[in-house]
């Protein structure tokens, strides 16, 4: 596996990746890792091809459209 050193990051972004390596309990390495793969590999969900899956699901499943009274009534019961 390739090495990659990185020379000259700001203090302030040094100690969030720190606390964030901390946080979720993980090498700095593996935290460097983690947002690279995060920002680099993540793909970009189009909207309507998205809104096109949910239909076709919505669809098969043979679930009432949402509507407004549906979504008052799920707000006004609360959530578990």
């Amino acid at each position: 596996m390739p090495n990659l050193t990185i020379k000259g990051i700001p203090d302030k972004l040094y100690q969030r990746l720190k606390q964030s390596a901390s946080e979720h309990r993980r090498s700095m390495n593996r935290e460097v890792i983690v947002c690279l793969e995060r920002s680099l590999l993540s793909r970009r969900i189009e909207p309507g091809a998205f809104l096109a899956q949910v239909d076709a699901l919505r669809e098969k499943m043979a679930l009432p459209p949402l509507t407004e009274k549906i979504l008052r009534s799920a707000k006004s019961a609360g959530r578990p």
